[in-house]
């Protein structure tokens, strides 16, 4: 059996943080598929008694461990392997400045623009998606300005920070509606930089599921 099993699928962006950092230090792992849209998986009772009582994925199996949120997720595997860890106190705390802001400002905003835009029954409200996309606007001008001369967030080498905001960003354009990496180019040049680390994969070869299966 695999060292690490992972419950996720395709179409999540917060799986994928924990999914591409396992990926990126060549961890020993394998998916375990949720069947989040048709199923409703995480919405049952046993998911919720016998996986995470929170209802969501990512959830990290490794041992007797069991951990969920991605940016614990993302901190257990740094501070395992000292792999995307960053390297001092001053640095420790920025990443999770960053983390922070990313969960709650950055794809904390852009995940629910995404489902309610493309798998959300009925679509979004055309009012809840322009309020939206104002803070999505906002929140990527912020890292656009983060990147300006800079490799990644914290500096010249990739840490969980970056592996965090990346997130949402490699899904298609079109489930979007507007192109992110063309109208930030920091940001585009950025992603490039990740995308070429050794084992970089992106969310729907990495993860299973895609296309989803909808209700």
């Amino acid at each position: 059996m695999p060292e690490y099993q992972l419950y996720c699928f395709a179409q999540s962006g917060n799986a994928y943080r924990a999914a591409l950092m396992l990926n990126l230090i060549g961890a020993d792992w394998k998916p375990v598929y949720v069947d989040f849209f048709k199923g409703g998986e995480t919405r049952t009772p046993k998911y919720r008694s016998e996986v995470n009582e929170m209802g969501e994925v990512p959830v990290l199996c490794h041992g007797d461990r069991k951990l969920t949120q991605s940016g614990v997720i993302l901190t257990y595997l740094s501070d395992l392997t000292g792999k995307f860890k960053p390297n001092t106190e001053d640095e420790r705390l920025e990443a999770l400045r960053w983390i922070i802001f990313d969960n709650q400002k950055l794809n904390g905003f852009l995940g629910p623009y995404r489902f309610l835009k493309n798998f959300a029954r009925p679509a979004g409200d055309p009012a809840v998606m322009a309020f939206l996309k104002a803070r999505i606007d906002g929140n990527l001008a912020i890292l656009d300005k983060r990147l300006a001369g800079r490799s990644f967030v914290l500096g010249e080498r990739p840490t969980i920070a970056d592996l965090s905001l990346c997130a949402y960003l490699y899904y298609p354009a079109d489930e979007f509606g507007f192109d992110i990496s063309g109208t930030h180019k920091n940001i585009g040049a950025w992603l490039e930089r990740i995308k070429a680390l050794p084992g970089w994969k992106h969310p729907y070869e990495l993860m299973p599921g895609y296309p989803p299966q909808l209700a």
